[in-house]
């Protein structure tokens, strides 16, 4: 149900974006790459954890378990370039929006969005590598719902504490680059409007960053916590919580950016109100026929 929530709730956002005129703007199209990112992110795991459970077989082969890893750890560290992204892309229509159609053009948006991409496709790749080059001994059975790089590295016999500092600096990194972004990016919105001496001035500008910043905090609130948990004492619980932000968040996002934003909400009732008129007009269509047919 709450993968189909997702699945539903981020297409509505990217036939928004396309359909609409007025949602034509940078802003929405980072916002319809992000849905689309998300919709990834919680397919990489959601549907094989669905069979697995309807059909009690919970194995999977060690090339499946990495290719898994490999694209959850993408989507993950893509969806924190394009999230800092969005941080710039506000920065700068708040901050300096006479410059905003010439600083975000069409061109510098696409070189964002492919360099995130690009970016998370190469940051998985070494500690992929290293996990295929390492020999698994023992027990072969994953403590988690799907295959995690930290499951893994522990089934991996020696050099443990090698390959997983490896990984924790390549995910520091990431975490730390973009947080650093969209944490500058913010402080200098939030200088930005209270400079604002109008207090529906202050409100319009706060509105059009507030659905960001309510996913920022959601999503990198969930995986800050996670690094910061005792692994060893809070391994259940850190199970939970990397479920709630491979699946839930991203059922959630859609709800945060449709429910505070108006220009959503306006482009899904002006979309729910076309289809509702062609229906109309469609069954008046079909009723003159029956009429006509009556008649001779």
């Amino acid at each position: 149900m709450i993968y189909m929530t997702c699945l539903f709730g981020n297409v509505i956002i990217i036939t928004l974006s396309r359909i609409d005129i007025s949602l034509r703007t940078p802003m929405y199209f980072f916002l319809s790459n992000f849905s689309f990112l998300e919709i990834c992110y919680a397919s990489v795991t959601v549907p094989k954890m669905l069979f697995d459970l309807l059909s009690g077989n919970m194995a999977i082969s060690f090339h499946c378990c990495l290719v898994q890893m490999y694209f959850f750890f993408l989507f993950g560290t893509t969806e924190f370039y394009i999230l800092a992204v969005m941080a710039l892309d506000r920065y700068v229509a708040i901050c300096h929006p006479l410059h905003y159609s010439v600083v975000m053009n069409k061109q510098f948006c696409y070189k964002l969005i492919i360099g995130s991409w690009l970016s998370g496709c190469m940051v998985p790749v070494l500690p992929t590598i290293l996990l295929t080059q390492k020999p698994f001994c023992g027990s072969k059975i994953i403590n988690h719902f799907f295959c995690d790089v930290g499951p893994l590295i522990k089934l991996s016999s020696p050099d443990k504490f090698y390959l997983d500092a490896i990984v924790f600096t390549v995910s520091g990194i990431v975490v730390l680059c973009s947080l650093t972004l969209v944490t500058v990016s913010y402080v200098f919105i939030i200088s930005a409007i209270l400079s604002i001496s109008s207090s529906a001035g202050r409100q319009r500008a706060f509105s059009t960053c507030a659905s960001h910043f309510s996913v920022v905090t959601l999503f990198f609130g969930t995986v800050i916590f996670m690094y910061l948990l005792p692994h060893s004492e809070n391994y259940e619980l850190g199970k939970a919580v990397s479920v709630f932000y491979s699946i839930v968040t991203p059922a959630l996002n859609p709800a945060i950016y449709s429910l505070r934003n108006k220009e959503v909400k306006r482009a899904l009732v002006k979309v729910l109100q076309k289809r509702e008129y062609s229906w109309r007009k469609f069954g008046d269509v079909n009723s003159i026929t029956l009429n006509y047919h009556k008649k001779h």
